[in-house]
C-alpha cells in the first residue's frame, strides 16, 4: 500500500514537470526572466524611489509605487529588504505599503504564469485586485495611523540615476514584450517562432548598436539571478503539487472549497496568509486546487493574499512598521481578499 501511494505520488509530481516544462517554459517563462532581469539592470530605479517621499502627492506617489513593484519579480520575503530600503530613504508609509503589496502579487513574472495556466481573465481578476487593494490598504493604513517627524524626514542625500532611461530603452523593452506575447497567444506554431526569431534577431542588433558590454553583461547578471533564484523553487512546487494532486482524495477540496461560501473564502486566505510559497509557486498550486474542486471564488481569494504575506514577512513587517500597523495590515488583507472571492466567485461560475 505504501509502496503504490509512493509510486502514484512521484508519477504524479513527475507528470507535472513534464506538462510545465513543455507547455510554458520556452514560450513564457524565459522571456519573462529576460524581462525582469532587463528591468532591475537598466531601469533607473533611484529616480523611481525618488518620488515616493512622505511630502509627494497621493496621486503621483502611489502609481509609482505600484509601477516599481510591477518591475520586481520577487516573494513576500524577498520584497521585505527593498521596503526597509525605500523606507530609510524616505519613502511615505502608504506608497511604501503599496509597493510592499504590489511587488508580489502583480509582478510581470506572476501575472504572465497566471494567464498561461489559470487563463487570462484569472490573470486580469488578479492584478487588477492587486493593485486597487494595494492603494486601499495604503491610504487606510496612512489615514490610521500617522507618521511620526522622524518619519517624515526625508532623506537629504542625493540619489544619482544608476541608468539613464530613454527611446533606445523603450525599444528594447517593447521587444523583449513582444516576445513574450507571441509566446503565449494562441496563434500558429509557425507565426509564433518566426516572429520570436526576428524579435531576437533584432533584440541583438539593438544591444550591439546602442548599449554598452557592461550594460548587456549586467543585463545578464541579472537574468540569471532571477532563473536561478526562482527556477529551481518553482520545479520543486510544481513537482510537490504534482505529488499532492495524484494523493489527495478527489473529493476532499470539492467538499470544503467547492461552493463560493464565506467559510470557503475566509479559510482559503487565512490558508494563503499564514504559508510561505516562493514567487510564482502559488500559480501551480491554485492549479492543483482548481483540478481538485476548489471553487473559482475561494480560489481567486487564495491567489490575492498568499503571494503578499505569510507568517515569516508578518514577523518582519512587524519589526519595520510596528504591532499596531501590521496587524491592520494583516488585517485588511484578509477582509479585502475574502470579499473579493465572495464578488468573483459570484460571477465566474
Amino acid at each position: 500500500m505504501i509502496e503504490q501511494a509512493v509510486m502514484k505520488g512521484l508519477e504524479g509530481g513527475l507528470r507535472a514537470l513534464f506538462d510545465y516544462l513543455t507547455a510554458h517554459v520556452l514560450t513564457c517563462l524565459i522571456p519573462a526572466f529576460f524581462i525582469a532581469g532587463a528591468m532591475s539592470a537598466l531601469l533607473p530605479k533611484n529616480t523611481i524611489i525618488k518620488h515616493l517621499g512622505s511630502k509627494v502627492k497621493g496621486y503621483k506617489a502611489y502609481p509609482l509605487a505600484i509601477a516599481a513593484g510591477l518591475l520586481l519579480a520577487v516573494c513576500s520575503c524577498t520584497i521585505l529588504p527593498l521596503f526597509a530600503g525605500i523606507r530609510k530613504k524616505g519613502a511615505g508609509l502608504g506608497p511604501a505599503l503599496a509597493f510592499l503589496y504590489t511587488a508580489p502579487a502583480t509582478n510581470i513574472l506572476a501575472i504572465t504564469f497566471t494567464g498561461s495556466v489559470l487563463g487570462w481573465d484569472f490573470a486580469l481578476a488578479r492584478i487588477v485586485l492587486s493593485v486597487i487593494f494595494a492603494i486601499f490598504i495604503g491610504i487606510l493604513i496612512s489615514k490610521m495611523f500617522k507618521e511620526t517627524p522622524e518619519e517624515i524626514k526625508e532623506n537629504t542625500s542625493t540619489l544619482a540615476d544608476d541608468a539613464k532611461f530613454g527611446w533606445k530603452h523603450g525599444i528594447l523593452f517593447a521587444s523583449l514584450l513582444a516576445i513574450l506575447f507571441l509566446g503565449t497567444w494562441k496563434i500558429p506554431l509557425e507565426v509564433r517562432f518566426g516572429g520570436i526569431g526576428v524579435l531576437i534577431v533584432s533584440i541583438v542588433f539593438q544591444m550591439r548598436k546602442w548599449f554598452s558590454k557592461d550594460e548587456f553583461v549586467s543585463w545578464m547578471r541579472e537574468t540569471w539571478s532571477f532563473t536561478k533564484m526562482i527556477f529551481p523553487l518553482l520545479l520543486a512546487g510544481i513537482f510537490v503539487a504534482g505529488i499532492l494532486q495524484a494523493l489527495l482524495p478527489e473529493n476532499i477540496l470539492a467538499a470544503h472549497f467547492g461552493n463560493n461560501t464565506l467559510f470557503a473564502n475566509f479559510a482559503a486566505v487565512l490558508f494563503g496568509t499564514i504559508m510561505y510559497f516562493p514567487t510564482l509557486v502559488e500559480v501551480p498550486m491554485a492549479n492543483m486546487f482548481l483540478s481538485l474542486g476548489m471553487s473559482k471564488g475561494p480560489l481567486l481569494a487564495y491567489m490575492l493574499a498568499d503571494p503578499v504575506i505569510s507568517l515569516a514577512s508578518i514577523l518582519v513587517v512587524r519589526r519595520l512598521i510596528g504591532n499596531k500597523r501590521t496587524i491592520a495590515y494583516v488585517l485588511l488583507i484578509i477582509v479585502f481578499c475574502t470579499i473579493a472571492g465572495l464578488i468573483y466567485g459570484s460571477i465566474a461560475r
